[in-house]
């Protein structure tokens, strides 16, 4: 294979004997491209099914894609994968983070990085030149990841970037996060898993920097300028919430920015503002405070989660379980040692992320994430309503199956909630929406236009009517097959797909870009449908590693029963819950549930459409085949996992 667009090798270190070796990218990289694709395969080849998250032998795998270090694609994202201690039961899972950590991974002379083992004492990895070195860190075991970062940049010099755990980790908080350089957070619960293997951070040194080079720049430059003209023209500002004075930025290697904003405390740090983690405390801040002071709590909030390496998704969960059990009487400010009845204010905030940070007192019970601490509190703790709607990982299920039908199947089969597919369905609406109410006066997603999308990208025109059943198995198929190319590509979730609005280039629809862009860089005469069956293959690698685990197939493709029996009131971005529904027009979903027997027949629609067993939802033979896995069919034969 060519080495175009790679830099040619996967580190390997074994924190328990500090024996490190490199793995060629090209034994990877024909059937997986990178990123999630290749970091499967290595957790597929060596990780035992009844490894825990914080067993030795459990492979944390940071990896890259071909499109990283080439500027103008926003692909300088890289993913973290390995087993989660936040599934329940454990199982693999991943996180997809920007910055330029993965860049300067790849600058440094290297596509990835996998590590097992665990360290007999606090160290961090050294990533220098194409080489791996094991370090004390002794010095900075307990220390933030900001100090962290400090210290090692004191070291190391300003130029290494550092990928570090806060004490969350090191107490191996179920929901503990990593963070790199350029304020990049990674969540699932991969920095309690550092933490297990005493792995206080990582650092990547490009002294000799060593570009990828592509195989045809000429028409790579092409591709970026292209990329970035229908990037700039049909890109909508969705309106994140900007609290305090920011500063617009973006990750290296960026198409043309997005709303992701950063700002400066009075000691010199940069912290960000994006998405949810821009209002994990809001709510609760605004109503204690009012607005002003309110935004205030919110940036500390966000900043202890960061500083303490604590996942903003969970902890705002967290945060409404803990209101809720307080006012149903279940929990006090005696038992807990929180002052529950000033939740909103920064009082409440710095307490409870100390605590867990710590596993201090309650926050040992908090350290495991509201369905197991709702279980193990009892007295209803349990039946309050938030611990009935959460999914299998504990997380929220934002991108509501009740409206958005095809959702209910990435909810079912994937480990964690699934933003890098459902965005595939939230974004277009969302634009369409704010057409349909002229909230922006550009916007653009026309009616016409969001059938134009539903044909090329979720594959009917059916999938448009949102009150039917009819098209969402296709829909749900194609969006995550999807998925899987840019989270191995690895581009990013915000800026692929360019949905085509504003500005319409015919002859480019799903894949065109993208496969042109893999073509330039490695070489490969890459199509539309090759890459299409390359997110179908990391798919059905993952559907793998799942079954391995114990998930069961059919039995295991679940979701919160809440879904099924509590009528939907709203969604953060649509307060009245309207889709279009028959002949486009304006629908509204208040007030449904998701039908039992519609969801089944889902299945039955997905499984075949997949290639699967019907009744079982396993994997047959004959598909793992077509897609080129012949090996890990032989591996689920083995096991009596492969449909008959």
């Amino acid at each position: 294979m060519s080495p175009n667009g790679y830099a040619g090798r996967v580190l390997r270190v074994d924190l328990s004997t500090g024996e490190t070796a490199a793995l060629p990218t090209a034994d990877y990289a024909d059937r997986f491209l990178g990123g999630r694709g290749i970091a499967a395969k290595l957790y597929w080849d060596s990780v035992p099914p009844g490894t825990s998250a914080f067993d030795a032998a459990n492979l944390l795998v940071f990896m890259t894609g071909p499109v990283a270090g080439f500027m103008g694609f926003s692909g300088c994202r890289w993913v973290v994968c390995g087993k989660s201690p936040l599934m329940e039961p454990e199982h693999f899972s991943y996180a997809n983070l920007g910055g330029s950590w993965g860049a300067y991974l790849k600058y440094a002379g290297c596509d990835g990085l996998a590590v097992s083992g665990q360290a007999h004492r606090p160290v961090y990895i050294l990533i220098e030149n194409g080489r791996a070195e094991v370090n004390d860190a002794g010095h900075l075991w307990g220390q933030t990841t900001r100090a962290t970062e400090d210290i090692l940049h004191a070291e190391l010099g300003a130029e290494a970037r550092v990928l570090s755990i806060g004490p969350a980790g090191e107490n191996r908080v179920a929901f503990a996060t990593m963070l790199a350089s350029g304020n990049a957070s990674g969540s699932s619960g991969f920095g309690a898993v550092m933490g297990s293997k005493r792995l206080k951070a990582i650092v990547v040194r490009a002294t000799d920097r060593r570009w990828p080079v592509a195989a045809d720049p000429e028409r790579l430059r092409e591709l970026a300028a292209l990329t970035r003209r229908l990037r700039t023209n049909n890109f909508e500002d969705y309106g994140h919430i900007l609290p305090g004075t920011m500063k617009l930025t973006s990750c290296y290697g960026c198409i043309s920015g997005c709303t992701r904003f950063h700002y400066r405390t009075a000691d010199g740090h940069d912290f960000k503002s994006l998405c949810q983690a821009s209002g994990v405390y809001i709510g609760p801040a605004t109503r204690y405070y009012g607005r002003e002071q309110g935004r205030e709590a919110n940036l500390l909030a966000g900043r202890f989660c960061d500083e303490y390496g604590i996942d903003t998704v969970v902890l705002s969960l967290v945060i409404e379980w803990l209101g809720q059990c307080h006012r149903a009487g279940i929990l006090s400010e005696d038992e807990t040692r929180l002052p529950l009845s000033r939740i909103g204010s920064a009082e409440f905030i710095e307490a409870l992320t100390g605590q867990i940070a710590r596993r201090a007192g309650f926050g040992e019970v908090l350290a495991q994430g509201v369905p197991r601490a709702a279980r193990q509190v009892g007295r209803g703790a349990d039946k309050v309503p938030l611990a009935l709607s959460l999914t299998r990982s504990g997380e929220s299920v934002d991108y509501d199956p009740r409206v958005i039908l095809a959702n209910s199947l990435g909810y079912a089969t994937e480990p964690r909630r699934a933003v890098h597919i459902h965005h595939g369905s939230v974004l277009p609406l969302n634009r369409w929406l704010n057409w349909t109410q002229q909230k922006w006066p550009d916007a653009g997603m026309t009616f016409d236009i969001l059938r134009g999308i539903a044909e090329t990208h979720w594959g009917s025109r059916d999938a448009l009517d949102f009150s039917s059943p009819n098209g969402k198995a296709l829909m749900a198929k194609r969006l995550q097959d999807y998925a899987y190319v840019k989270e191995s590509l690895v581009l990013c979730d915000l800026a692929w797909p360019i949905y085509q609005v504003r500005e319409i280039v015919p002859g480019i629809g799903p894949y065109t870009l993208e496969s042109r862009i893999v073509s330039a860089i490695t070489g490969r005469n890459v199509d539309e449908a090759g890459l299409m069956q390359v997110g179908e293959r990391v798919y059905n690698l993952q559907r793998a590693i799942l079954m391995r685990e114990g998930w069961g197939g059919r039995a295991g493709d679940v979701l919160p029963e809440s879904l099924f029996n509590t009528p939907i009131r709203g969604l953060f971005f649509n307060p009245e819950c309207i889709a279009p529904g028959p002949n486009g027009e304006r629908f509204s979903f208040r007030g449904a549930v998701l039908g039992r027997a519609v969801f089944e027949r889902l299945k039955d629609e997905f499984y075949a459409l997949r290639g699967w067993d019907v009744v079982s939802g396993r994997q047959t033979r004959s598909k793992l085949a077509d897609l080129g896995l012949h090996d890990v069919a032989d591996e689920l034969e083995r096991r009596g996992l492969l449909a008959r």
